[in-house]
């Protein structure tokens, strides 16, 4: 089944891309982020490679048992046909109520039914105080007017 935007990508679809995966994994839904890729969908995650939709429910399980709070905002970076290029920033606390804040990058590339069929991220932690957090919202997706990467400065 389709899942729009599909490519070729322009600037406004391929803006909508990114705040619609945003939003998915604002959601923490496991299942529901994984339906946005293809079954055999590959992916690179920090030191971790896999595919298929049953690994990713399973990662994104394990990862938000472990991340609490998880607040993430993705920014577009570049698109060029079936591609885009995100970057991304996400707050979490682990389970001794230490905060972090993550910085990443992401390649997408994308399947013609939009869905997406490769994903390689490469991402970094940072411990910060809980007074640094600037990720705060109630859980789930980001308000339409929250700022973002850009606007926070990161």
């Amino acid at each position: 089944m389709p899942r729009p935007p599909i490519p070729p990508f322009n600037m406004q679809t391929a803006f909508r891309k990114v705040r619609l995966a945003e939003d998915a994994w604002n959601s923490r839904d496991p299942k529901q982020v994984a339906l946005a890729y293809t079954p055999d969908s590959q992916w690179r995650n920090r030191s971790e490679i896999f595919s298929g939709r049953d690994n990713i429910v399973d990662f994104l399980t394990r990862k938000w048992a472990r991340e609490h709070d998880y607040r993430l905002i993705k920014e577009l970076w570049a698109h060029d046909g079936n591609r885009i290029a995100v970057r991304f920033a996400y707050e979490y606390r682990d389970d001794d109520n230490r905060w972090f804040r993550a910085y990443g990058n992401e390649n997408w590339e994308f399947a013609p039914d939009g869905l997406m069929q490769r994903r390689v991220a490469s991402i970094n932690d940072r411990p910060i105080a809980g007074s640094e957090r600037l990720l705060r919202w109630s859980a789930g997706p980001r308000p339409k007017d929250h700022p973002g990467l850009s606007e926070l400065g990161l």
